[in-house]
């Protein structure tokens, strides 16, 4: 077929028989004879898929003008505006750009011109994004099919998880943070500094894992104290996914340097951001401009007010809290029945179910 003529192998498929899509609608995706499925898995149409007030926005805003940053324009400065009022504390400055790897790729350019150097902390298992320098910091990717291992500058601790994770018991979230001191000190032994500890609060990729209390909070203060820099990465969990708070860091009581933001903030139209403190975005700003063509458009920009209402106006962050807390009930219903069902975990709808033999 055409797919196989022409697109590249590395591309994967959905499923050992994969479904012909051509078009969806809120929650359903609908196939080529109409046949309609129930998308559980979709972690970008935030909104729903072909959200009519997402369609207008993108329209109306297309008719009028498209451009980049290099000009002045209320639609970029009022999202923005928008994006920092759903940020807590001196989280007050805003980098916009296409994806949630660029906006990866930018905090770790961002850190390493704060500390002039070029260590990074990880958890295993973690996966950041696909470009080159998110490979090399991503588990989830060095260390599967086709990886390297991780280099000489990325330091990986364990998945903080107390379900088949390497600490199981009440002291497990001291014996993790114990793990990224272990880290610290190695590096000062090294005569080397810690440049920035990236992860999400919730581990997406590595399993929907919500770390032992007090996990981050601890980590935060020792990575702050070695003057690294904190990355929450909020790709896949911001945006009230989690129900009860509409960034996944707030439910583990942290105030990261930096935060990441992507995927879903569009509804499927390639928008990104990176949100940190002024003091942080002064400094980086050393003489070499930060520019991206597409970055912080304006049609982008539209778009991704249109999501932030609809999220209001729908009470999605609500209804992801009201909704999951029925899901997991269930899903602990079935796991009472079956004992292949080791576990079921996340918060909001961002859930996970792991089966053990």
């Amino acid at each position: 077929n055409l797919r196989k003529k022409y697109i590249s192998p590395s591309y994967s498929l959905s499923y050992h028989e994969p479904l012909y899509i051509t078009r969806g609608e809120g929650q359903y995706l609908y196939d080529e004879k109409g046949k309609k499925y129930l998308d559980a898995i979709n972690n970008i149409q935030h909104v729903g898929h072909s959200h009519p007030k997402v369609l207008e926005a993108a329209t109306e805003q297309l008719k009028k003008l498209n451009t980049n940053t290099r000009y002045l324009n209320d639609v970029v400065s009022n999202y923005a505006e928008e994006l920092i009022g759903k940020m807590p504390g001196n989280l007050d400055t805003c980098f916009f750009t296409n994806s949630g790897s660029e906006s990866n790729d930018l905090a770790l350019r961002i850190a390493r011109s704060q500390s002039n150097g070029d260590h990074i902390i990880v958890l295993d298992g973690a996966y950041h994004g696909h470009l080159s320098s998110l490979i090399e910091i991503s588990p989830y990717k060095f260390n599967g099919p086709g990886g390297r291992g991780a280099g000489k500058n990325v330091h990986v601790a364990p998945t903080p998880d107390i379900f088949r994770g390497k600490y199981r018991k009440v002291d497990a979230g001291d014996k993790y943070v114990k793990e990224i001191e272990k880290i610290i000190l190695y590096l000062e032994k090294e005569n080397k500094v810690v440049c920035a500890f990236i992860s999400e609060a919730i581990l997406g990729c590595g399993g929907q894992i919500i770390p032992p209390k007090y996990f981050f909070k601890n980590s935060y203060d020792l990575i702050k104290k070695n003057k690294g820099l904190c990355i929450a990465d909020e790709v896949q969990i911001g945006f009230g996914r989690t129900g009860s708070h509409f960034w996944g860091f707030e439910t583990q009581k942290v105030l990261p340097d930096i935060v990441t933001i992507g995927k879903s903030m569009g509804n499927g139209h390639p928008i990104s951001a990176l949100i940190t403190t002024r003091n942080i975005a002064s400094s980086f700003n050393n003489g070499m401009e930060y520019f991206n063509s597409f970055g912080g458009n304006p049609v982008s920009c539209a778009i991704g007010h249109a999501v932030l209402e609809i999220i209001e106006e729908e009470e999605l962050q609500k209804n992801a809290f009201q909704v999951g807390k029925i899901l997991m009930d269930l899903l602990n219903q079935l796991k009472s029945r079956h004992s292949i069902i080791g576990d079921v975990r996340g918060k909001g709808l961002f859930l996970g179910i792991e089966l053990v033999n």
